[in-house]
């Protein structure tokens, strides 16, 4: 009997891809998996870090310590840490915290499996252990970055951009959706560079297109793409093909051309204008997700004044924000002064995400009295809660229908009526054709 293994994912949705394709070859080795326990007890844990900026770092730093306690106290066995923050810092950890068994990067961590089982192991590539609903997942088309922005730590830690082929990617999909999976949500660093390292060219809008055809592929999201250069096929796939979301999620970080070129955006004030109208234009009902920093190194009233023009002009139906912290090794780190006070950062973000608020309030009440198409993710109390295709999960509003209606089914589609709304979240009831 092989030995049960706790995986614990922390960071973003890329990480649990990589959690999850480790799941699935511990488990065609014999090993017992879980995943995210509260309380590991297997004999051996696997902490899968983030790296990325200093909150994640710290929550990182954390687990690991606790767990590496645990381990001198006995109640597990072994630990063994892999991901972004090892990947970045492995010399340093290593050498502070030496309960750990062993030490694996973002690229090499199927090494765990060959040391644990020697030469002997089933490579099993393509099988994932989905720990999501059965009937979502995530797709990462590729990893790494080539856009270098001053303020990102992400090229230092997974490199260069690098396209999987497109046709391992199409033939995951395949089979996730023999699995049952109906919903996929697309992630990439940058997924609008997919391709250009391989011939040059864009292939995001094929890659889309060619994911939309399979047959029971009912939705696909797309997340994490860049402004400039931006590849205007996609909007085309976009808008004719029904199971592609009328969603984009597209970070533009800020708005002032001298926080752009100090940013190393490669974008200008009026290109990020022209690019939000033309998306709305030729995808009419797309939901636009972006996120905003604030407090850059030089940024003045009058940038951030600019910012908030811009926000209340593009009313983003989904918008994220945050102030800019210092990440050793970034361009800003070593040519910039951090010089906006923090309490001046925190200001300008709860002002920021003040007028987000009042504007996503907006959004949601213009839907009532609408029939949307929801999926339904989970029970909870006495609420079916769902999404709309303009809902990432775990990020965006979600829809809530009494459960005294009627019996739903988990990750079946429902039509419903939009009865009420809150800032975040939607009212239904299912209706009937």
């Amino acid at each position: 009997m092989k030995k049960t293994i706790d995986i614990i994912s922390l960071g973003c949705s890329k990480n649990l891809v990589d959690s999850e394709v480790l799941m699935g070859l511990m488990e065609a080795n014999g090993y017992q998996c879980t995943h995210d326990s509260d309380d590991p007890q297997g004999e051996i844990v696997v902490v899968n870090t983030c790296g990325f900026i200093n909150d994640a770092k710290e929550e990182s730093i954390n687990t690991i310590l606790e767990l590496a306690q645990a381990k001198t106290e006995g109640r597990i066995e072994k630990l063994f840490v892999m991901g972004c923050l090892s990947e970045r810092y492995l010399a340093e950890l290593e050498a502070e915290i030496p309960e750990v068994d062993g030490w694996y990067g973002k690229f090499n961590y199927k090494q765990l499996l060959k040391d644990l089982e020697g030469e002997e192991f089933k490579v099993c590539e393509g099988y994932r252990h989905i720990t999501t609903p059965s009937h979502y997942t995530y797709i990462k088309i590729s990893e790494g970055c080539n856009r270098h922005c001053a303020y990102c730590a992400i090229p230092l830690i997974t490199g260069k951009h690098q396209s999987r082929p497109m046709e391992e990617i199409l033939d995951e999909v395949r089979h996730l959706v023999g699995q049952g999976v109906k919903e996929f949500n697309v992630i990439a660093q940058e997924l609008t560079y997919y391709g250009v390292d391989i011939d040059g060219k864009q292939h995001i809008a094929e890659l889309i297109e060619r994911m939309a055809d399979i047959k029971g592929v009912e939705w696909i999201r797309l997340h994490y793409a860049y402004p400039t250069h931006f590849p205007w096929a996609l909007l085309r796939v976009i808008r004719e093909k029904r199971n592609v979301c009328n969603y984009l999620d597209i970070a533009l970080q800020h708005i002032s051309d001298k926080m752009l070129d100090r940013m190393k955006r490669h974008v200008s004030k009026q290109e990020t204008y022209d690019l939000v109208e033309r998306l709305r234009q030729e995808v009419p009902g797309i939901h636009l997700r972006t996120t905003l920093m604030v407090g850059f190194p030089g940024e003045t009233e009058e940038d951030f004044e600019e910012l908030l023009a811009f926000t209340k002009w593009a009313r983003f139906e989904r918008m994220g924000a945050f102030a800019y912290s210092e990440e050793e090794g970034t361009y800003s780190e070593q040519h910039y002064t951090d010089d906006v006070p923090e309490e001046v950062k925190q200001q300008r973000l709860d002002k920021l995400m003040r007028i987000q608020q009042r504007i996503s309030a907006e959004v949601e009440a213009e839907k009532i009295g609408t029939i949307q198409r929801v999926i339904i993710d989970r029970l909870e109390g006495d609420y079916y809660v769902g999404r709309t295709e303009f809902c990432s999960p775990e990020v965006d509003p979600e829809v809530l229908i009494p459960v005294s209606e009627k019996e739903l089914t988990i990750g079946a589609f429902y039509p419903v009526r939009i009865t009420d709304s809150e800032a975040f979240d939607l009212y239904a009831t299912t209706i009937t054709y």
